[in-house]
This record gives C-alpha cells, structure tokens and sequence, in this order.
C-alpha cells in the first residue's frame, strides 16, 4: 500500500522502549475499552480476602506485562508484515486488561509487582527469539501462552468470592478474551506445541505466579 509507513531497525528500538515505559509505568496504559468493573457494585470484605484479591489481581497483571513483552518482542522479529501487524494488534489489547488489574489492584489498596520489569524482559527475550525462529514457532507460542493463561483464569475465577463482582468481571471478560487470542494464534498458522512444551511453560508460569502473588 502506497501510504504504509516503513520503519527502520532503530525507529522500531525506539517504539519498542516506548511501549515498555507504558507497560511498566503506573496508569500509563490507555484502555480503549472501559472497565468491566465500572458497572459493578463495590462490596465490603474483610482485610484477609482483601489482600488475597488484590494478591490474584497482582498475579493477573504481571500476566499481562509477560503478554505485552512478548507480543512487543515477536513484532520486533517478526518475518512476515502480516504476523507483525496482528502481534501489534494483540499487544494493543493486552493494555486494556493492564489497566483494568491495575485500576482494581490499587482499588484494593495494593500495588503492582515490583517484579514487573524483570519478567518484561525475560518476556521480551522470549518472544524476540521465538519469532527468530519461525512466524509458525511464534504463534504458536502465542496459543499456547494464552492456553496457560485461561487456566490461571479460570482457578483465580473459583478463588473469587461470589460478592466480589467488580474482580470477576475483568477476569471473565480477559478470558473471553485470551482464549480468542489463542485460537486466532492456531488459525493464523501457529505451531501446536507437544505435551513436554506446554508443561514446562506451566512450570514457568508457576514461578511468577508464585513469586508476584505478595510482591
């Protein structure tokens, strides 16, 4: 197309260290959708499930960093214009569920990880090389990311108690949304990943969740 913009190698640097900055910097992610949370009532909890929320909605956040990293490392790579562009798009729709679990975090009187900014970069990493690899290695690194995802997703779901419906909401409509992501990932062309693959992913996953859940 005659009016698409080229990048060179250092703009692309440049605007890769511009979407870490938004990804890492307290509310300085956009949402282009409101919270699914506005519309739901506020309930009183007590301090002990306070903290347990706002420790599940912790976790969920540097989630999305993680998804952020990597989407923004596999467009840095990316071989085909077409994967790249939708690794942009996927990454645009991360920051929504960003500041969605940030906005709750701090409603709940907590804070993001401290965290964050090493798994941004071992997140980076991973996805800057997948897409070295192969564009089918990358999206289907992708599906199976999200597939971890869902999962998360669907525990914490059963840990939230059942007045807390401002938290459910974000994390039922970020599942709606990742398990989109993944099958959009498979049709593009992305590589199923075998068994072995996605059980140590899950043993990874397992460390962040384990490590951010109190700070």
């Amino acid at each position: 197309m005659a009016n698409e913009r080229h990048y060179s190698p250092v703009d692309r640097l440049l605007l890769q260290a511009d979407a870490a900055l938004r990804t890492l910097l307290p509310f300085s992610g956009q949402p282009n959708r409101p919270s699914p949370a506005i519309v739901q009532p506020e309930v009183e909890l007590d301090e002990l499930t306070t903290q347990h929320i706002a420790g599940l909605m912790r976790i969920n956040h540097t989630g999305e960093v993680c998804a952020q990293a990597l989407y923004q490392g596999q467009a840095l790579t990316a071989k085909l214009p077409a994967v790249r562009t939708a690794m942009e798009h996927a990454a645009d729709e991360e920051v929504d569920h960003l500041a969605w679990c940030e906005q709750r975090i701090r409603q709940l009187g907590s804070h993001p990880s401290v965290l964050n900014p090493l798994f941004y970069g071992l997140s980076f990493g991973v996805g800057a090389v997948a897409g070295l690899i192969s564009d089918k290695v990358s999206l289907g690194f992708v599906a199976a990311t999200e597939d971890q995802v869902v999962k998360h997703l669907d525990d914490h779901l059963q840990q939230i108690p059942a007045g807390d419906e401002k938290s459910r909401a974000i994390l039922e409509q970020m599942r709606e949304d990742e398990a989109q992501h993944a099958t959009s990932a498979l049709e593009a062309g992305g590589l199923r990943f075998p068994l072995p693959v996605k059980f140590g992913m899950s043993l990874v996953a397992k460390v962040m969740t384990q490590s951010t859940y109190r700070i």
